[in-house]
């Protein structure tokens, strides 16, 4: 199997049955989100292994070259930015690689949910709706499609529960990308929430108590 990318990993309990791999976005690392482990407040006997992957680095356009955590380029910055798709499918397969590991460590892959921000939801939406083996959830948090008009809807994963967050006035990812997102998987049939809070781009305290019964209701835990 191909080498794994740097990552953290944190578990609630010994012997975990189930995998939550969470993506970070531009210039950040594998840190940005292991705090929040423990603010979900999950059931006390959840065992669950948190996998924070760093992304590797990458000169970004936007950024006048700067080389900085990237889980692709970005080229340039209108409402339908421009991606290198070449560089965010090299992601893919990097999470991908850790979607098999877990499978190899005896997690069921339904037990396994893909959640990202920004960047790391871009290419987290790709990575779980074609995957070929049923997921259990597709976290997408103030993040675009950015690969919609390419992506393979893998059949598998048809029924994915995805949700998405928003803060509704995120100056770097607008809130319309949300909803774009939202009714073109809502059109193609997927069971897709929209929850929208009164942030920019970021996370906040209400939205971390529904990521957690979120959690809770697609691990059935």
């Amino acid at each position: 199997m191909s080498e794994l990318l740097p990552h953290i990993e944190v578990e609630t309990q010994a012997n975990p049955d189930s995998s939550i791999i969470w993506l970070h976005g531009l210039g950040a690392d594998g840190h940005d989100f292991e705090g929040i482990v423990g603010q979900l407040n999950l059931p006390s006997d959840a065992a669950i292994r948190f996998i924070f992957p760093h992304a590797p680095s990458l000169p970004v356009t936007i950024n006048n070259g700067m080389v900085m955590p990237a889980w692709y380029d970005i080229l340039e910055m209108k409402i339908d930015r421009k991606v290198d798709e070449v560089q965010l499918k090299k992601s893919v397969t990097s999470i991908v690689n850790f979607i098999h590991h877990e499978i190899e460590r005896g997690i069921a892959s339904d037990r396994i949910i893909i959640a990202g921000f920004s960047q790391g939801g871009a290419v987290a939406y790709e990575t779980a709706l074609a995957f070929p083996q049923k997921l259990a959830g597709l976290l997408a948090l103030s993040t675009y499609f950015a690969t919609k008009d390419t992506v393979e809807y893998h059949p598998a994963n048809q029924q994915l529960a995805v949700a998405i967050h928003h803060g509704e006035y995120d100056p770097v990812v607008p809130y319309s990308l949300a909803t774009t997102s939202y009714d073109l998987l809502s059109k193609k049939g997927y069971p897709v929430s929209l929850d929208s809070y009164p942030m920019e781009h970021s996370v906040c305290a209400q939205q971390i108590a529904d990521i957690s019964q979120w959690f809770i209701k697609v691990l059935a835990l």
